[in-house]
């Protein structure tokens, strides 16, 4: 028996979400229906699709199989809706961005606002995580990352360099003085990732600057950045995040200057939708607008 495109959605809400309840949410069903349809699916298909266990639905080998077959038949659907109904000049519908949190925090939230009032119909949610999002379980219909992936049948889209610069709270200075040179640095207590936590090469400013011990750690950038408001120590920030933080300064500004990039990452097979390629570079456009505005000003 061939499988059904109703049925190939109750797949692929369980293999994203792990679970029946998670999979009933985003169907708007309840979670035993979704278990019905998932053993009459698996049925129909003469194998078993999951691993089923206490912490929750794992694809099987066959689901891992039927996983690439069922993406590309809902992206042909996404593609054939379009078609059917024709461009629109307005963008409607929802679609979700993952990014980490540093761009979460102090790009999207303007770029996506201007978007919105731009196409009242659309539903934008921002997705951020002080991680990889994983497209593959479709997190996210689309993500912004701090590296290029090199993996997947993904399309990589560089968006623009940002700074970054070390930097020390205003009162942090003006009790410890100056600090002129990289020696200098050393006996100021820092912030930074947790070690072990870092997501991404890229990310590992301190340890490019020799650094080693980190007095303050989060795995969130913005939580380091509050942490250097209350100053007691230094850390590396973003240049964009700087004009939200007018008492921060600067420290060594052309010995500590890092240039890091934006990356916009989608599933290769969107690119035949024109509602999510329109939107891709409304949004890589809005945040290269944002990065330029905001290191200008910091």
């Amino acid at each position: 028996m061939e499988p059904q495109w109703d049925d190939m959605k109750v797949f692929l809400a369980v293999a994203r979400e792990a679970s029946l309840s998670g999979a009933g949410r985003i169907l708007k069903m309840d979670p035993a229906t979704v278990g019905r349809r998932i053993a009459r699916f698996e049925s129909s298909m003469g194998t078993s699709l999951f691993l089923k266990s206490p912490q929750g639905y794992a694809l099987s080998a066959a689901g891992d199989r039927l996983l690439v077959h069922a993406e590309q038949a809902e992206q042909a659907m996404r593609a054939a809706t379009e078609a059917m109904t024709g461009p629109s000049d307005s963008l409607s519908g929802q679609i979700r961005i993952g990014a980490p949190d540093g761009s979460a925090n102090y790009l999207l939230p303007q770029v996506c606002a201007e978007i919105s009032e731009q196409n009242p119909d659309l539903d934008i949610q921002i997705v951020a995580l002080p991680r990889v999002i994983n497209l593959s379980r479709r997190e996210a219909d689309m993500a912004v990352t701090v590296s290029a992936p090199t993996a997947g049948q993904l399309l990589v889209q560089k968006i623009c360099d940002y700074q970054l610069h070390m930097v020390a709270h205003r009162s942090y200075l003006a009790q410890h003085g100056p600090i002129e040179r990289l020696e200098d640095l050393k006996g100021h207590p820092m912030i930074g990732y947790i070690p072990d936590m870092i997501f991404d090469k890229e990310l590992d400013y301190l340890n490019d600057l020799g650094i080693e011990r980190v007095a303050l750690a989060s795995n969130s950038v913005s939580v380091q950045i509050r942490m250097a408001t209350n100053a007691t120590a230094l850390c590396v920030a973003h240049d964009f995040s700087l004009p939200f933080h007018k008492a921060l300064r600067k420290v060594l500004e052309d010995e500590v200057s890092l240039t890091r990039s934006f990356y916009l990452v989608r599933h290769q097979g969107d690119q035949r939708s024109e509602r999510l390629n329109r939107f891709a570079d409304a949004l890589s456009r809005g945040i290269r607008d944002e990065v330029a505005r905001l290191e200008a000003a910091a």
